[in-house]
């Protein structure tokens, strides 16, 4: 590992989906169990199809999902996704990728860590409930709190928090791009859902690597 990062910043903000869990299975199931409430749609919800969106807005996400139907078709399917999606996930969760335990309390010593992921509302409320780590992170922010895309967010928890050296760990070109234009350093999780293939300062195969990169 490239120990040039080593006391470099002061504060770490995580991408959540395809960087610290993959929950792209239970929500797969949730979805077509809201897709079956409904009579206008017809379609199977796959974990494929769940990973091709991972890391859009909510909002965005529906937008490119089901593009024929109207605004108000559109709105009731995402609501009736986004509450199955809570209750299988407050019940089964998601993936915790591997070291995420011992990597997050480690790090938590030395570096103030956030979240700021592009999901709705109450989800990274589940991931804490699931993980048991909320106690290493200082704030989160996500989509679903102001609408905001996530490079304010990240300016956001940056300002909020008088961070003065941050680099945000994702695992997608959208989450380099957030990163780049709140002019925070980008560190690529490789193991995601994602490419990413520009100027980030480091690209890791596994949570556990940020141990010693960082």
């Amino acid at each position: 590992m490239d120990s040039s990062l080593k006391n470099k910043f002061d504060s770490i903000i995580f991408d959540l989906d395809g960087t610290l869990w993959d929950s792209t299975n239970n929500v797969a199931l949730a979805w077509q169990a809201a897709l079956k409430e409904v009579d206008y749609i017809d379609e199977l919800m796959t974990q494929e199809r769940v990973r091709s969106i991972t890391g859009m807005t909510y909002d965005s996400i529906f937008d490119k999902l089901f593009p024929d139907l109207d605004a108000a078709q559109r709105a009731e399917v995402q609501a009736l996704c986004g509450k199955h999606e809570l209750e299988i996930l407050h019940t089964r969760g998601g993936e915790l990728y591997p070291g995420l335990d011992e990597t997050l309390a480690y790090l938590s010593k030395n570096y103030k860590l956030f979240i700021v992921s592009n999901c709705q509302s109450g989800y990274i409320e589940v991931f804490f409930k699931i993980s048991q780590m909320e106690h290493c992170f200082m704030g989160h922010q996500c989509y679903g709190t102001k609408g905001n895309p996530k490079a304010e967010n990240i300016k956001d928890i940056v300002n909020d928090h008088n961070l003065q050296a941050p680099v945000y760990v994702g695992d997608t070109m959208g989450d380099y791009d957030s990163a780049t234009k709140a002019g925070v350093p980008f560190i690529f999780a490789d193991y995601g859902f994602g490419k990413v293939d520009e100027d980030q300062v480091a690209t890791i195969s596994g949570l556990d690597e940020l141990v010693d990169l960082l």
